[in-house]
């Protein structure tokens, strides 16, 4: 079955889940405030939860893909010989259409950091709710795995997700925002 498919059974993440990596939010570890981005401005728990249900939506449409590139084997690498058996013509021509074949790629599907970030530059969000996202969806993966040092992206990739892992996730992770975020005011939800 194709990865990206959406009837597989996605991973829950229950209440538990949430409440724990609200713990973890609060524990000290982070370097600046959960809520605050690199602007240094804070941004409010339903600003991220619509940065990440509009990255859903976009994986929804678009698709996703666990890494790119996927089935390419590198170990082959180019074959262009590099002595002087070609002319400078067929060196050139190899070069484009090395650039033509990498460059033109028609796969619309985005990895999960894509995908954020591509949310950010779009209009549903920002910079700095891009990076919160990410950070948001590091402390659910963080309760949900009992690792404290598990990443999100990193387990976006494993083998084994599928796009219904990733929305789940993001659902998870929108459930957390609207929750545990500042409200649009500034001050602290439940």
């Amino acid at each position: 079955m194709p990865e990206n498919t959406k009837t597989t059974a996605a991973v829950v993440f229950a209440g538990e889940t949430l409440r724990t990596a609200a713990s973890l939010a609060t524990s000290g570890h982070r370097y600046r405030p959960l809520w605050t981005g690199p602007s240094g401005e804070e941004s409010s728990g339903e600003a991220v939860a619509r940065h990440l249900e509009a990255t859903n939506a976009l994986l929804d449409t678009d698709g996703w893909v666990r890494t790119y590139d996927q089935g390419k084997d590198w170990s082959t690498g180019t074959q262009v010989p590099d002595d002087d058996s070609m002319t400078v013509k067929a060196m050139l021509q190899a070069l484009l259409r090395l650039i033509r074949d990498e460059a033109a790629g028609t796969d619309s599907r985005r990895t999960l950091s894509t995908a954020l970030r591509h949310v950010g530059e779009g209009g549903h969000g920002d910079p700095d709710t891009a990076s919160i996202a990410i950070e948001v969806l590091g402390l659910v993966i963080q309760a949900h795995t009992g690792s404290d040092s598990a990443s999100a992206v990193a387990w976006s990739e494993r083998l084994t997700r599928t796009q219904a892992d990733i929305a789940a996730l993001l659902a998870a992770g929108s459930r957390f925002a609207r929750t545990y975020g500042p409200a649009e005011h500034g001050t602290q939800a439940a």
